[in-house]
């Protein structure tokens, strides 16, 4: 089954009901390649749905989370702004340019060594990491260096 219908199974299952606002929604968080706060969601949402509110939205998104179906993630440590995911995508993590603000994905093996690692001295099971990190990508750090901001 494909990831939108198991997302809309798995809602139908739960006993809520599968609504166009909804559909949309989700078909914007999943078809997107960009990281979307609530914002931009309702922006590509609103294209495809005048009727639809920021509140649906929201409303939309916190049902969505709390059964397990998308994610919320931070880019920043102001956590100004919450970032949606759908579930499923490849485990990665965020740096952030604090200078151009462009945000890069990226994967590392160390992470999982750090959870087996917490597993083995303090006993927790990590179901999620959520980690942000910050500072200058190759080309700020490089105008930084050189004096030009």
């Amino acid at each position: 089954m494909p990831p939108r219908a198991e997302t809309l199974a798995t809602l139908r299952a739960s006993g809520r009901r599968v609504t166009v606002q909804r559909q949309t929604v989700l078909d914007v968080v999943e078809g997107s390649a960009r990281h979307l706060d609530a914002e931009a969601i309702y922006q590509l949402a609103r294209a495809r749905d005048h009727g639809i509110s920021l509140a649906t939205v929201y409303r939309t998104l916190a049902v969505l989370k709390n059964m397990g179906l998308v994610e919320q993630s931070y880019l920043a440590r102001d956590h100004a702004r919450e970032h949606y995911e759908p579930v499923g995508s490849p485990e990665h993590y965020h740096f952030t340019c604090l200078g151009c603000h462009k945000v890069i994905e990226f994967k590392s093996a160390r992470v999982k060594q750090m959870t087996a690692e917490l597993n083995r001295e303090i006993g927790v099971q990590v179901l999620h990491v959520c980690a942000c990190l910050e500072g200058y990508c190759q080309v700020c750090a490089a105008k930084r260096k050189a004096g030009k901001e």
